[in-house]
């Protein structure tokens, strides 16, 4: 299929699931997307069971491992998601909680990466390296899911910006830990060095190499939109700022997440009061809020059908029922431990550290990043493990944590 049709057939198939989800489950829809995609798979695969002369399978299954999932969404659709969802955090309310969500996206996802490695390397007797590239692929949260399940919860403030904050960075920090660990545990010939000392000249080179690149490029694009007083090709500016943006930052070998986030902040804070008439304001709002949504259903969908392209091995699929709890574990740990390193010298919204564990929702990020490794003996149950956690996280999380969020924020926020 050409890159058209396939566009196409998933345009198609998120409107026709939407609408079922819509007229009948009634789930919010992204999920209900997911479930009903899930259904629909798995309906697929029955059918086939029952009637293999159909041969129904066999052309599904051939029409989802035509697409690339991986390249679709790191290389296309992750960057106007994470621009998207940055747009709408203000730099203010970000300065105000910097200093969690920096030890969140750093220390959180270190913590992360650690628990679960080493306790998936205890459950399948994998290499410890191996094992350590699954607890950076399943650390990060996503931003998609997250800021989709803030906007049904009255949180507290400074709350939704620390989930919100936490969310888009340490995507980015999670992708670049994941590189490194990739880059250890599967070196190629040509490899640039290796050891501590490379990997945190990687590190600093992807982090900062993105920060600064989101910086300058968003700050440019806001001089030249104070110039320009038209709405419709001031919203092309910013569409071309999150394409060409991340395409530049994956050619510099910076990293594009980050760089997206950046550069979407600036623009949706100081971008938005120095730089847009009220009408421009309305008008990208309205049309990054219509991309956000229209991506987060399609790769929603995409999520439920790549269940062709696990392999569901008995074994597997426990070892993924037991990866639900490691992820929990260590979600947990990476939020507790910043917070109560903090405690002495702020204070916190009641119920932090329970919102912020139960709502760190996995989704297509870690789907995307464990197709992309390299083909070897682990990865089949890598791949399964991390679809079961995500599938558990998006479904039974996503649909739970708005009730906690909403128990959580009558209590009275204390002050900061």
């Amino acid at each position: 299929m050409t890159l058209l049709q396939i566009t196409s057939l998933l345009i198609v198939l998120a409107g026709v699931f939407g609408s079922i989800n819509y007229l009948f489950l009634r789930l919010p829809a992204a999920i209900g997307i997911l479930v009903v995609s899930l259904l629909a798979s798995f309906g697929v695969m029955i059918l086939d069971f029952f009637v293999p002369s159909l041969g129904v399978e066999a052309a599904v299954r051939s029409t989802v491992l035509s697409i690339d999932f991986s390249d679709a969404l790191l290389e296309g659709m992750l960057g106007l998601l994470l621009f998207a969802g940055a747009l709408h955090v203000k730099i203010s309310d970000l300065r105000r909680e910097w200093v969690p969500v920096a030890l969140m996206a750093t220390i959180g996802i270190a913590l992360s990466t650690t628990i679960v490695g080493y306790g998936f390397s205890w459950l399948t007797g994998m290499p410890i390296l191996i094992a350590l590239v699954f607890g950076s692929l399943i650390s990060p949260t996503d931003p998609v899911a997250v800021l989709g399940v803030l906007r049904e919860a009255d949180l507290p403030k400074s709350l939704e910006t620390k989930i919100a904050g936490e969310s888009l960075f340490n995507d980015g920090v999670a992708y670049v830990v994941f590189l490194i660990l990739v880059g250890l545990a599967f070196p190629h010939g040509d490899s640039h060095g290796s050891g501590a000392a490379a990997a945190a000249e990687l590190f600093i080179q992807e982090a900062l190499g993105g920060a600064v690149l989101g910086i300058v490029l968003g700050w440019l694009t806001f001089r030249v939109m104070r110039l320009i007083d038209d709405y419709s090709l001031e919203v092309l500016i910013t569409l071309g700022l999150a394409f060409g943006g991340y395409e530049l930052a994956v050619y510099l070998h910076v990293s594009a997440p980050i760089m997206a986030v950046c550069a979407g902040l600036l623009i949706g804070d100081v971008g938005a009061k120095h730089g847009m008439s009220e009408e421009t304001r309305q008008y990208v709002d309205a049309f990054w809020k219509l991309i956000d949504e229209i991506l987060n259903a399609v790769l929603f969908l995409m999520i439920g059908v790549e269940v062709f392209a696990i392999a569901f091995d008995a074994s597997f699929v426990v070892t993924g029922f037991a990866s639900i709890a490691l992820a929990l574990v260590a979600r947990l740990a990476a939020v507790a431990v910043p917070v109560l390193m903090l405690k002495p010298f702020r204070s916190f919204a009641s119920g932090v550290i329970p919102v912020m564990t139960w709502g760190g929702l996995k989704g297509g990020i870690s789907v995307a990043l464990a197709l992309s490794l390299p083909d070897n003996e682990w990865k089949p149950v890598i791949l399964t493990a991390t679809y079961v956690v995500v599938i558990f996280s998006i479904i039974v999380q996503g649909l739970t944590i708005a009730k906690l969020a909403q128990r959580v924020s009558s209590e009275p926020e204390l002050p900061q």
